[in-house]
């Protein structure tokens, strides 16, 4: 049995091999967050933060944070050398043109068509979902990074019951348990966790999950 730390150590891991020398990267808040501690040996990318700030650096150390440096989320960041800060208008001209290769979300709920509902926390009161739905439609590749259930709760559903953020826009899912990809004909299960097997992560997933004739252990 995983603990917390196992599984986002696990996910962000598996997240940080989709990258590529130079990448401009969008990280959503939380679990996204944890994926640059991982990147490979000679790979390095440029993150994209919506409130203006593109290379972003490190987290800082306890006592070293400057009030003027926060990402998205209000959480403290630094700023590699070269950064380029900007307006958030200005952040959102590069999301919305295309220019961020990549960007890592969390999820409520996604589904078999690539739709993805990440906003809306049942029971709370929300500002709204913010950069999301700009991420979702801007960036070349979309991949979520999540937990694969949530409180034993399916996450993975053949359609989303809460409000969707964007509908269509989700190409790959990373959890725990393995990596898909989501395509014409719905989820491909392309990599499994190996400790678990393919009839639990079957049982884990409300929709119907074909999988890869190629089916490989999950990279780490």
């Amino acid at each position: 049995m995983m603990d917390k730390n196992q599984i986002r150590e696990t996910i962000a891991r598996r997240a940080a091999l989709e990258l590529k020398d130079g990448d401009v990267v969008n990280l959503g808040i939380g679990l996204p967050t944890m994926i640059p501690d991982y990147l490979p040996d000679g790979i390095s990318v440029i993150l994209q933060s919506e409130n203006g700030l593109v290379g972003m650096g490190p987290t800082p150390a306890p006592g070293e944070e400057d009030p003027d440096l926060i990402n998205s989320g209000g959480g403290y960041i630094t700023a590699v050398p070269g950064a380029y800060a900007c307006s958030s208008l200005a952040s959102f001209e590069i999301i919305r043109g295309g220019h961020v290769d990549v960007t890592f979300l969390g999820a409520l709920e996604v589904d078999e068509k690539g739709n993805l509902a990440n906003w809306i926390i049942p029971g709370k009161k929300v500002p709204g979902m913010g950069g999301a739905m700009d991420l979702l439609v801007g960036a070349r590749k979309v991949i979520l990074t999540m937990e694969h259930t949530a409180k034993g709760n399916p996450k993975i559903l053949k359609e989303c019951r809460l409000p969707l953020t964007a509908a269509g826009q989700v190409n790959m899912i990373i959890t725990e348990m393995g990596v898909m990809e989501i395509g014409p004909d719905g989820i491909v299960l392309t990599e499994i966790n190996p400790e678990f097997t393919v009839e639990q992560v079957q049982a884990a997933t409300e929709a119907r999950l074909r999988i890869s004739p190629d089916l490989k252990p999950m990279r780490q």
